[in-house]
């Protein structure tokens, strides 16, 4: 039995038989032609077959994975008709006087290349989807075929998996997927997730293990090859669970989250990342209660540009087609610490220079995030949340600077779409002056873990302080009671995105009390729906 270690992106177990996965890559050799234009004409023809290969491919996506998924496949076309991309064929073709074949190979190494080399996580991933294009292409002018029918349900392991190859795969026979190279970024770990297919990524493969018999432990990131039957027998029950698992989720999926007595709770997801949308439409939120937008200076070595904030707020809106993505400004300090803002050491940051107040104190900062989010919310449902709020003064110089921001998006033509604004109940304070506060915005959303940290004066970090943290402590329950009541008199809607909401003992305390809105991390969307509908 051997053990192998690597990148999950999609949790799950598998057990099966290994089976290797060989592309169908084709080897291309410069030759010199003689008729420049007819290669081009050529060209252009496989270029046409391979954009009708491809509307085949969205077809088919939509049908297994959904609309926003198949997506990949509309951006392949988008690629195939790239002006910089063509030209670099027709260039190749005409100046070397070589066959199609190489120029297109030439310009997909050289783009791929391009894209390898940049920074940016996300168009680092683009790199695969250039080679993805030009194989397709290559095989088409070579009158190849790509893709494999899998005749029993296998693990595949290869080198890398394309968007398209992973697609064209008959997915009732693939138990999982494992490969050396790949992004958790890519559009393959997209759809992977979406599948909800285990995949393991940043494993060396080994040829040897073709026919073998392995387990894929997608929860802990380890392919085990040749188990022993007491490690299988171990898995299999865990698949069991799972499976058991899974049809409790199919049963609930698409279903209202409404008591029986006709209340509706909207049931939103908390994500840090762009990834996480695809766990987030596989659980079946209905919408984004916060997407903690501090994760994208956290993962990065200086400010992120508007461009970079503005394509990942976009790529959520995008994905979630309309339904509700709240999406939270800045908030660091206390125990998340940026080193590029270079700020003092406190003795209390938990207290400190945190969250809103370095946004009001750092406007250039602050501009660039509302102007990302603002451009954003022309492609979607996007709603604006801003955290650490203690006073009316706060909100109202927040609301000014929308303004300032709107005014100058205005003035460049730039649209934007009703962004509603609202704030987190996170402090003592906010909560009471909620009734004044309530005036001023469209929604609270109560952040339990640092309400109840403020209101026991108790510092959540501290494991000394463990057996006297009490997150359900009369005071805590209290102010949220206060918060919902305050919020409902003025028409705002109040939910809760802390970790007390994803707490099944208190779903149906929270829905007594009149929470319109419960967020919290995907994998429990389904068994707090479970509870709505059984009160």
């Amino acid at each position: 039995m051997d053990t192998y270690t690597g990148k999950s992106i999609f949790n799950g177990i598998a057990i099966g038989r290994i089976l290797f996965y060989k592309k169908g890559e084709q080897a291309v050799t410069r030759i010199k032609v003689q008729d420049v234009e007819a290669e081009v004409a050529r060209y252009k023809e496989a270029r046409q077959s391979a954009l009708k290969q491809l509307r085949q491919l969205y077809d088919k996506a939509i049908e297994e994975v959904g609309e926003v998924n198949a997506m990949i496949f509309e951006i392949h076309q988008m690629m195939l008709e790239d002006e910089d991309y063509n030209d670099s064929i027709y260039n190749i073709i005409r100046n070397d006087g070589v066959n199609a074949e190489f120029a297109v190979a030439t310009t997909g190494d050289n783009f791929s290349r391009m894209f390898a080399e940049m920074e940016d996580e996300y168009f680092k991933a683009r790199a695969a989807d250039v080679k993805d294009i030009s194989e397709r292409i290559v095989n088409v002018l070579v009158g190849a075929t790509s893709g494999k029918d899998l005749t029993e349900p296998v693990i595949l392991v290869a080198d890398d998996l394309a968007p398209s190859e992973t697609v064209q795969l008959d997915k009732s026979k693939l138990l999982a997927f494992v490969t050396l190279h790949g992004s958790a970024n890519s559009h393959t770990a997209i759809l992977a997730r979406t599948m909800n297919i285990p995949a393991l990524i940043g494993i060396a493969i080994d040829e040897s293990w073709n026919g073998k018999m392995a387990v894929v432990d997608g929860k802990h990131g380890k392919l085990i090859i040749d188990p022993e039957y007491s490690v299988l027998e171990q898995y299999m029950e865990e698949q069991k669970k799972e499976k058991e698992a899974r049809a409790l989720l199919a049963e609930l999926k698409g279903l209202p989250d409404m008591t029986k007595d006709g209340k509706e709770i909207k049931l939103y997801a908390n994500i840090g990342s762009v990834a996480d949308v695809a766990n987030v439409l596989a659980n079946d939120a209905n919408g984004i209660g916060l997407f903690r937008s501090e994760f994208l200076y956290l993962e990065k070595n200086t400010y992120p540009t508007e461009d970079e904030q503005f394509m990942a707020y976009k790529t959520v809106a995008q994905n979630m087609a309309g339904k509700k993505v709240i999406i939270r400004t800045l908030d660091i300090g206390a125990d998340k610490q940026v080193d590029y803002f270079d700020m003092e050491q406190e003795e209390n940051p938990a207290m400190g220079y945190r969250a809103i107040r370095i946004c009001l104190d750092r406007t250039d900062i602050f501009k660039t995030q509302l102007r990302a989010l603002y451009r954003a919310s022309a492609f979607g449902n996007i709603a604006i949340m801003f955290p650490m709020i203690i006073s009316l003064s706060e909100v109202q110089e927040v609301k000014r600077i929308c303004e300032e921001v709107k005014n100058e998006l205005d003035e460049n033509s730039i649209s934007y779409g009703n962004v509603e604004l609202g704030i987190m109940i996170e402090t003592p304070a906010a909560a009471m002056i909620s009734d004044i506060l309530a005036k001023e915005v469209d929604f609270f959303s109560i952040g339990t873990n640092d309400l109840t940290q403020y209101t026991l004066a108790i510092d959540r970090q501290n494991p000394k302080l463990d057996n006297i943290y009490d997150a359900y402590h009369p005071a805590v329950m209290r102010m949220i009671q206060i918060v919902i009541d305050n919020g409902h008199k003025e028409g705002c809607w109040v939910g809760i995105c802390g970790e007390l909401g994803a707490d099944l003992s208190l779903t149906e305390t929270f829905i007594n009390m009149g929470i319109d809105e419960l967020s919290v991390s995907p994998t429990f969307i389904l068994p707090i729906r479970k509870i709505i509908r059984e009160l």
